[in-house]
């Protein structure tokens, strides 16, 4: 579990996910390293289901971006099947911003419960209740379907086979659902705030 509020630590995620975009080159390989070595010793069992999951994804960025950008080709002596270096350098651009949010998502899912995730952003669509959005009636959904899910996927039944569909467990084996609310404290406010404005400082530059 984290320390700092969940609202919090999803706009620093948010903000991390924008900033992300930017990094091009060593400072994007770095990045991704340490979101690496991070999601395995945090979260192992999460960043390898999920890096497996988007294995299809990251082949289609290697084979539209690397052989069908022009540029100069890899390959000298084959230059009609060859990649071009300018594609083969935005796939690993593009390929490796993917694997660094996939890293930060894995995190996340590994570090934090559902409940505290739907809080967190029960506590970030609050303030949009005054123009008549039912922030609670939102996350309490949301918390229902992230219950159901679990249950779903726990009930030794095999969901692959698609006539398990047609007898889905009940919605009354979720269990009574809760809603919990965090307190922001002056740090929780700040963090966001500072990394906002850095965000918009990086891009205006």
């Amino acid at each position: 579990m984290f320390f700092m509020h969940t609202g919090s630590i999803l706009i620093l995620w948010v903000v991390g996910a924008l900033c992300v975009q930017r990094a091009e080159g060593l400072a994007l390989a770095g990045l991704v390293a340490a979101s690496l070595i991070l999601a395995l010793v945090c979260a192992r069992a999460q960043c390898v289901r999920l890096l497996m999951r988007i294995r299809i994804l990251l082949l289609a960025i290697g084979v539209l971006f690397a052989w069908f950008t022009p540029g100069e080709a890899v390959l000298m002596d084959w230059p009609r099947i060859s990649p071009s270096r300018e594609g083969l350098l935005l796939a690993l651009t593009h390929a490796g911003r993917l694997v660094a949010l996939v890293c930060w998502v894995a995190v996340l899912l590994g570090r934090m419960t559902a409940d505290c995730l739907v809080s967190g952003l029960y506590a970030l669509v609050r303030p949009w209740e005054v123009i008549g959005l039912p922030a609670q009636r939102i996350a309490l959904r949301l918390l229902l379907v992230l219950r159901y899910a679990d249950t779903v996927r726990s009930d030794g039944r095999n969901w692959r086979d698609w006539r398990q569909w047609l007898n889905p467990p009940s919605v009354a084996d979720v269990g009574p659902v809760q809603l919990a609310r965090q307190r922001l404290n002056a740090v929780d406010v700040a963090l966001p705030i500072m990394a906002g404005g850095l965000l918009m400082w990086w891009w205006l530059m």
